[in-house]
């Protein structure tokens, strides 16, 4: 990590360079990874010019897509029927006027926390209030706007046919933290109390820090109950948002001290996961590790949940 942070600010200002971990290398030795953009015309130039090692630390470099934050519609149709409530968790789900030039966008209600006594459930940033501009729906997101299950994109893109669940509490953790998370207030009968997640059951009430290696799952909209283990940890990583769904450029934020999971053909994190609550890969009530946020089709980025529940002021609801 001391090598990292030393290298990781002058090689992150190359455009091709979307970010670096601390990984493990094939014969198993603790090593720098640099994410290298694979579409760049000077990707190749870029690694060829990587030094093999630096201070006895091995330096790999691992061609990925951009990395992106994942709220819009994926290729999926897990958990995205509209329950019965109340409601289970890992589930689709988003803010009520989710429509914006053209589209309709919604990511994952990920799980329950709570905050001064009341359950609310946790999702991101980019799923409940992205919306910053009046834009192509004239509004913009405010607390106390309804969040709806399923999501917009699983209703026709209309929220009459879903149900409202929870309102939303505007925390604007984004641009200005390191987190990219959002929370709602459940609306009495709504959501399972427990805080059950699709898949997954009950969860416990502690959480978990992460390590390389560790084997880790999660439930979501698009992929469902999926598994894989960490790759990366303290990564640097850079994130464009929009300002609304399918709008403009927002924003670009580099998050630092993040979670990297293994995530070969976006088989465990896909457009439409984000909000998912990554836990420990265990069968009774798994401890949480992280907020999955963003990624790429190789890879994948959670917050650290103790940096979200720390944020939120918040603890989470389990066992």
């Amino acid at each position: 990590m001391a090598v990292q942070q030393e290298v990781t600010a002058d090689w992150m200002r190359q455009p091709e360079v979307l970010g670096t971990a601390v990984g493990i290398d094939a014969s198993g030795n603790t090593s720098l990874v640099v994410y290298v953009d694979q579409e760049a015309s000077k990707a190749g130039e870029v690694i060829r010019n990587l030094p093999r090692a630096i201070r006895g630390v091995n330096v790999q470099a691992e061609l990925t897509d951009k990395f992106r934050s994942m709220a819009k519609p994926g290729g999926g149709t897990s958990h995205t029927a509209k329950q019965t409530p109340p409601i289970q968790l890992g589930t689709s789900g988003g803010w009520r006027y989710d429509l914006a030039n053209g589209y309709c966008c919604g990511g994952t209600l990920g799980s329950l926390v709570l905050i001064g006594g009341q359950q609310h459930i946790l999702s991101n940033y980019h799923v409940f209030e992205a919306d910053i501009v009046s834009g192509g729906n004239s509004r913009v997101a405010q607390t106390g706007d309804p969040i709806v299950q399923p999501g917009l994109i699983d209703i026709n893109c209309t929220a009459a046919n879903g149900q409202d669940v929870a309102t939303l509490v505007k925390k604007s953790s984004l641009p200005g933290s390191n987190v990219d998370c959002s929370v709602a207030q459940v609306i009495p009968g709504m959501v399972n109390s427990s805080g059950a997640i699709l898949e997954i059951g009950t969860i416990s009430a502690t959480t978990a820090n992460a390590a390389l290696n560790q084997a880790v799952k999660k439930s979501g909209r698009t992929t469902g109950l999926t598994h894989s283990s960490i790759s990366g940890l303290n990564a640097t990583i850079s994130v464009a948002y929009d300002n609304e769904c399918a709008g403009g450029a927002a924003f670009t934020k580099t998050f630092t001290g993040q979670i990297v999971i293994a995530n070969k053909g976006s088989r465990f994190l896909n457009s439409g996961d984000s909000g998912s609550l990554m836990v420990e890969d265990v069968t009774t009530n798994p401890r949480a590790v992280g907020l999955l946020f963003a990624g790429s089709s190789s890879t994948a980025i959670a917050n650290p949940i103790g940096q979200v529940l720390s944020f939120l002021n918040a603890t989470m609801v389990g066992n």
